[in-house]
């Protein structure tokens, strides 16, 4: 039952991977300028990017988000996790902005702490 099970998981995480489109450079969703819409890129597309690139992208936002909360320090492993969970959140919810991703694992992180 659990070789079953296994490879069953096995077979479906390789359709997975199979199914998703080959990743492309970041800079493929600059505009005629050079610039990246960070605003406006979404979930789909920092799952279709590489991973240097969603990176890149998550250091970028915790940069942007600590400039606006006025903090001038920073905790690589905090920033690190922060950035897998928004990237594992956006893997499930294409559909959505970065931003809205990141505001929601904000927002849930402080429910947690108050709790």
């Amino acid at each position: 039952m659990k070789k079953a099970l296994l490879l069953g998981m096995a077979a479906a995480f390789a359709m997975i991977g199979a199914a998703k489109a080959d990743p492309v450079d970041l800079s493929t969703y600059a505009d005629k300028d050079g610039y990246i819409l960070v605003k406006k890129l979404t979930c789909a597309q920092l799952a279709n990017t590489y991973q240097e690139d969603a990176n890149f992208l998550g250091v970028w936002y915790s940069g942007w988000y600590n400039g606006l909360g006025k903090k001038s320090a920073l905790n690589v492993p905090r920033v690190k996790e922060g950035i897998h969970q928004t990237i594992v959140y956006c893997q499930a919810h294409p559909e959505k902005t970065i931003i809205e991703a990141i505001g929601i694992l904000i927002k849930q992180e402080k429910a947690m702490s108050t709790k």
